[in-house]
């Protein structure tokens, strides 16, 4: 049960960080979203 809300978290984090990702204009602001979303997506899908 803990597992299933942590991921719920980690995937509303990760829509956040995506959405932000799409709304910066500069590549330096875009690279910095995409730094933050990948160990995000790692935890989601449970890999180290």
């Amino acid at each position: 049960m803990i597992t299933w809300i942590y991921r719920l978290i980690v995937l509303l984090v990760s829509i956040f960080v995506v959405v932000n990702l799409v709304s910066k204009e500069k590549i330096k602001d875009q690279a910095n979203a995409v730094i933050v979303l990948i160990p995000l997506l790692l935890r989601l899908l449970m890999i180290k």
